[in-house]
């Protein structure tokens, strides 16, 4: 059964990576910026699946709820309303080639070398008290009383932490969901980090406002205060006039008829 799962796993694995791979090249290659943008948001949507097939169910939707939900349907409203000129854009294309092909190959060494060099990494050793214990391993190497007390004690040390626990066929499973774990982390051990993010965050957004807010001399306003504080004579104006139209003079009448 196991086999079975991992087989499963394995293909969905390289079926999301097989697609995220192609709308990725595919962001890079179209001609079209909203063909781009809705590549962009397919190979998104595969990240999260990959995300989802490591446990990582918090990161898979904040990436589906973030970046597919708001940034880039945003984007793609932008990219939309614009109405970008494609033949502008493409100019300089082969001009700038060499530098961007450049800058591309070092940051590809860059990465390769950060994940081969995590991958070489050995996991920790982790207590004896949280370990997973078997009951075929253990009856192999130590007696039956041996084994229930190793049980006991990783069930006490789960209950201890605070952290529900199954015992499914003598297996001391801990119940843990990423998502409070993470967020115990960020709101305990990297609460001033998280602060400072938002600030930052904070500072960016109003610069951003303040930039793009510009007096424009043909743009038309209400001023409300001076709304508040208008008057009436200020703003009908009654003028007195004659009921009746004045008789014209004889001289004018020899004048239009001459």
């Amino acid at each position: 059964m196991m086999d079975v799962l991992m087989d499963v796993k394995s293909a969905l694995f390289y079926a999301f990576s097989a697609v995220l791979l192609f709308a990725a090249f595919r962001v890079i290659t179209a001609r079209n910026p909203v063909h781009a943008a809705l590549y962009l948001v397919l190979a998104f949507f595969q990240a999260s699946g990959v995300w989802m097939l490591l446990q990582a169910e918090f990161l898979s939707i904040a990436l589906v709820l973030v970046y597919v939900g708001a940034v880039m349907v945003l984007f793609l409203f932008v990219v939309m309303m614009l109405d970008i000129n494609i033949d502008s854009i493409r100019q300089g294309f082969w001009k700038h080639f060499p530098l961007a092909a450049t800058m591309g190959a070092v940051i590809a060494l860059e990465l390769a070398a950060v994940l081969l060099g995590g991958f070489r990494i050995s996991e920790p050793h982790k207590p004896a008290a949280t370990q997973l214990v078997m009951p075929a391993a253990v009856s192999a190497q130590a007696p039956a009383d041996a084994a229930s007390t190793a049980v006991e004690a990783a069930s006490a040390a789960l209950q201890t932490a605070s952290q529900p626990a199954a015992d499914v066929g003598h297996v001391v499973v801990a119940q843990v969901s990423n998502t409070k774990e993470l967020g115990v982390l960020l709101y305990t051990q990297y609460l001033y980090p998280v602060q400072v993010a938002a600030l930052i965050l904070l500072v960016a957004l109003i610069a951003a406002i303040a930039l793009t807010l510009r007096a424009r001399k043909d743009s038309k306003y209400q001023n409300p205060s001076d709304q508040v504080r208008v008057k009436a004579r200020d703003r009908v104006t009654v003028v007195k006039m004659a009921a009746v139209k004045p008789p014209v003079a004889p001289a004018a009448e020899e004048e239009k008829s001459a």
